[in-house]
């Protein structure tokens, strides 16, 4: 899902007002040398006369016109310089100033975003996947293998090797994950580690648990306030590099959120829109709580992850 033109245009709107800073900035520090150092100006006003009169020599013919105004502006340079030492001004007092110097903050360096820019598009998506908190608590820099033994170590592993390789291949191959097993054994963690990765390479990543996931989805279908807000939420969710639904199963089963699911599986396949879904459901129990397509959706087109062992976060309290 790319940004929407709203946010680009808040985007473009925090560059303008850097640029508006910077040129108060410069008046202001222009100001304050005027004023402690009356005659900077005229060495200015120096450069531009001088640039003029060398500029007709040069057009007149004058062959040395051209390297006789250098030396004088490098003299005159050279001169503001020491006003500027002298005064107690460092002698880069009056240079422009950036928050990006490498495009001086316009965004853009020879047509291309800067660094600058995508880092502000990835910002937004931040905010905007639901995600920003968690994933403080939640990254590969915390991961930790100590709460697992025996068999849910070896799950974990692979889980995690799984989810390494999902991240490194992203660009290149379409697919889904599918992690499954008991409360507090590692899905969630999982599912944070894979969206901070893919976000901080500029992929749009959405978070949701399945309960405000179909009250979405309801309310986009009957809803009539907020429509069009509604509808551009719903139209994210079909569009967004990679969706993530936690804790499946938490949500009011029924024919239409059955229905909604299949549907938002099926046209994100379609449009080769990777999805992640976690649940505290053994296979069996989501072949009983769902349709035999979504079962099949799933167990078909998803990389499917099993983990085990005690409940991780009791652990953590004790």
């Amino acid at each position: 899902m790319p940004l929407t033109n709203i946010q680009y245009d808040r985007i473009f709107r925090q560059y303008e007002e850097k640029q508006r800073k910077n040129r108060l900035e410069a008046e202001r520090r222009r100001e304050d040398v005027y004023g402690r150092i009356p005659e900077y100006r005229g060495l200015e006003d120096a450069v531009a006369s001088l640039s003029v009169t060398q500029g007709k020599k040069l057009l007149s013919g004058d062959e040395n016109a051209l390297e006789d105004l250098q030396k004088d502006l490098s003299n005159l340079k050279a001169q503001k310089k020491q006003l500027l030492l002298d005064a107690g001004f460092p002698e880069d007092y009056l240079e422009p100033s950036f928050s990006c110097p490498d495009c001086q903050d316009t965004g853009y360096i020879n047509r291309e975003k800067c660094h600058c820019f995508r880092q502000s598009e990835i910002t937004l998506l931040y905010e905007q996947s639901g995600i920003q908190d968690m994933l403080k608590q939640n990254n590969f820099s915390l991961l930790s293998y100590e709460f697992y033994t025996g068999e849910a170590l070896t799950l974990f592993q692979n889980a995690v090797k799984t989810c390494q390789s999902f991240i490194k291949n992203f660009n290149s191959d379409y697919h889904n994950l599918f992690f499954y097993g008991t409360v507090g054994t590692g899905k969630s963690f999982l599912s944070c580690c894979v969206a901070k990765e893919l976000m901080d390479q500029g992929h749009s990543v959405i978070y949701f648990g399945a309960t405000g996931l179909f009250d979405l989805l309801s309310d986009a279908a009957f809803q009539t306030k907020n429509r069009d807000e509604r509808q551009s939420a719903y139209s994210d969710l079909y569009r967004c590099d990679l969706l993530i639904i936690d804790d499946l199963g938490t949500e009011l089963t029924n024919q239409f959120t059955s229905s909604q699911l299949f549907s938002l599986l099926n046209e994100r396949q379609l449009g080769k829109k990777s999805t992640l879904i976690s649940t505290n459901f053994t296979l069996a129990q989501l072949r009983d709580r769902y349709s035999d397509r979504i079962f099949s959706r799933i167990t078909s087109n998803f990389k499917v992850c099993r983990l085990a062992g005690e409940d991780i976060r009791m652990y953590k309290l004790q």
